[in-house]
C-alpha cells in the first residue's frame, strides 16, 4: 500500500506542476501573442474569460502541490547535507509561483501586468523544476 501511495503522490505532484506551469507557459507564449491583434476591449474580455476558466485549475494545482509536496518531504529519511537549504530556495520560488498564480486568476487585470506576471511565473516555475531535478539527484 505504501508504494501505491508514493506513486500516487508523485503522479499528483508532477500532474499539478504540468497544469500550473504548463498552463502559464501556454498563456504567455501562445495566447498572449495570439490575442495581441484583437481590439482592446475584445482582448480584455477574452483575458477575463481565460482567467476565470483557469482560476479553479490554479487552485487545484496548488492544493495538489502542497499536499503531495508535504507528503514527499515527510518521506525523506536522512537527506544529504545541503538538501534542506536547496529545498528552502525551491520553496521560496514555489511560493512566488503560487502567489502570482492566484493573482492571474483575477479578472480585470491590465494586460501588461498579466503578461509580466506570466513571464515571472514562467522563469520561477522552470527554476523550481530545475531545482527539483537537482534535489532528486542529491537524494539518489
Amino acid at each position: 500500500m505504501n508504494d501505491a501511495l508514493l506513486i500516487l503522490m508523485r503522479w499528483l505532484h508532477i500532474s499539478s506542476v504540468v497544469v500550473l506551469i504548463g498552463g502559464v507557459i501556454y498563456g504567455r507564449l501562445v495566447l498572449a501573442p495570439a490575442l495581441a491583434p484583437l481590439a482592446d476591449q475584445a482582448r480584455k474580455e477574452t483575458w477575463d474569460r481565460i482567467a476565470a476558466a483557469f482560476r479553479g485549475w490554479i487552485m487545484a494545482a496548488v492544493a495538489g502541490l502542497l499536499a503531495s509536496g508535504l507528503y514527499n518531504l515527510l518521506q525523506k529519511t536522512n537527506p544529504p547535507a545541503g538538501y534542506h537549504m536547496v529545498f528552502g530556495i525551491k520553496m521560496l520560488l514555489a511560493l512566488h509561483v503560487f502567489a502570482v498564480g492566484f493573482l492571474l486568476g483575477k479578472p480585470g487585470v491590465e494586460e501588461a501586468k498579466r503578461t509580466r506576471w506570466m513571464t515571472g511565473i514562467l522563469f520561477s516555475g522552470l527554476a523550481v523544476i530545475a531545482i527539483s531535478a537537482y534535489l532528486r539527484w542529491m537524494s539518489r
